[in-house]
């Protein structure tokens, strides 16, 4: 079949050998696949990604010499089930959480030397992880769970109150994923910033009720303007006075050297910071500053099985519209080239791979 392949730190289109589906297994065709940030960093720098999951103590893993077929956002169509699996008819389509449990062990899906992900023609997946497509969603849309359901276990993992503010800064796929979840799940006003005019667009559009461009206005500036105390000074004042206000949460989705500790020097005190951008170079904080401020710092990595649920119950319900983030769609021929485009976020949100166009 045909696929693309991450090979020498290049992604070819390639003839590769397919592999039969094994018990509680099923052959799926590939519909629709995002293409994740996880993907871009990954073709150059999978040493080092598969190094930190060492170093996490994580076992087993893929070898980043080998060939490895990216794609774990994708919707798909059973084609045939392996020895006991028959839960679903040939045509159904079916979105799945990336991960494949076979006779060999845990693999994850698109990240894996034993099992392409979607940017191949077709793929294996495990029958008791896969969810139908409700009737009338489209596959473009239910390809979109997998990155949306990782701004639902941010805002899960988020200790918000009721009257919360949320500052979410980065509104790439991951910003774009917690705005929809924090309006989903009734939680606001939401402060969204991002130095790029698409991505503040597209967080409009997913429902921010305020957008910084940090280029013209600190984002932290907006904090008073909704009742909370941004400073230490601030926050002594409104307690002797007796002043309530819910617990202010940021939602750091950039994942840049420096990034961090920006959000300590500028948020309020007592602050949750939930980590949800995935810095993969070493960085430096003052925890100092933390400490001064009782700040709450939390990261958080995926999401849980009933959040990847709800999720896709939330896409097909209506109650979270995907459409904003879709900018473009592609072949197989066409995926290198989406690689290098998503590397300018003016360009585009999220591009979908179609191996069959």
């Amino acid at each position: 079949m045909r696929a693309v392949v991450r090979r020498d730190g290049k992604l070819v289109c390639d003839v590769i050998e397919e592999r039969d589906p094994g018990p509680g297994q099923v052959r799926v065709k590939t519909l629709a696949c995002g293409i994740c940030g996880s993907d871009l960093h990954a073709l150059h720098h999978l040493d080092h990604m598969v190094e930190m999951g060492r170093r996490s103590g994580a076992t087993g893993g893929m070898d980043p010499k080998k060939d490895i077929v990216f794609g774990h956002e994708f919707c798909a169509e059973v084609l045939e089930g392996g020895p006991g699996a028959n839960r679903f008819k040939a045509g159904t389509r079916v979105v799945s959480m990336p991960v494949n449990m076979g006779p060999e062990g845990f693999d994850a899906v698109g990240y894996s030397n034993k099992y392409p992900g979607g940017f191949a023609e077709r793929m294996i997946l495990t029958e008791g992880l896969l969810l139908e497509v409700p009737n009338g969603l489209s596959t473009d849309h239910a390809a979109l769970t997998e990155p949306m359901a990782v701004g639902a276990h941010a805002v899960a993992a988020a200790a918000l109150d009721k009257n919360s503010v949320s500052l979410v800064l980065g509104c790439g796929p991951v910003g774009l994923a917690v705005i929809a979840a924090l309006k989903v799940r009734g939680h606001g006003p939401i402060i969204a910033a991002d130095f790029s005019p698409r991505r503040r667009a597209a967080a409009e559009a997913m429902g921010a009720d305020v957008v910084v461009d940090p280029a013209q206005t600190g984002p932290h500036t907006k904090w008073s303007e909704f009742g909370v105390p941004a400073t230490l000074d601030a926050m002594r004042v409104a307690l002797f006075g007796g002043q309530t206000y819910g617990r202010p949460v940021v939602f750091e989705c950039v994942g840049s050297p420096g990034v961090l500790q920006s959000v300590i020097e500028g948020c309020p005190p007592k602050a949750q910071i939930i980590v949800a951008g995935v810095c993969m170079e070493a960085d430096r904080i003052e925890p100092s500053l933390a400490i001064n401020k009782q700040l709450d710092l939390r990261f958080v990595l995926g999401y849980q099985p009933d959040e990847f649920a709800q999720t896709l119950a939330d896409i097909a319900d209506g109650k979270i519209n995907v459409e904003p983030l879709i900018t473009a769609k592609v072949g197989l021929d066409g995926v290198a080239q989406a690689f290098s485009d998503l590397g300018n976020p003016e360009t585009n949100v999220k591009i979908l791979v179609e191996p069959g166009r």
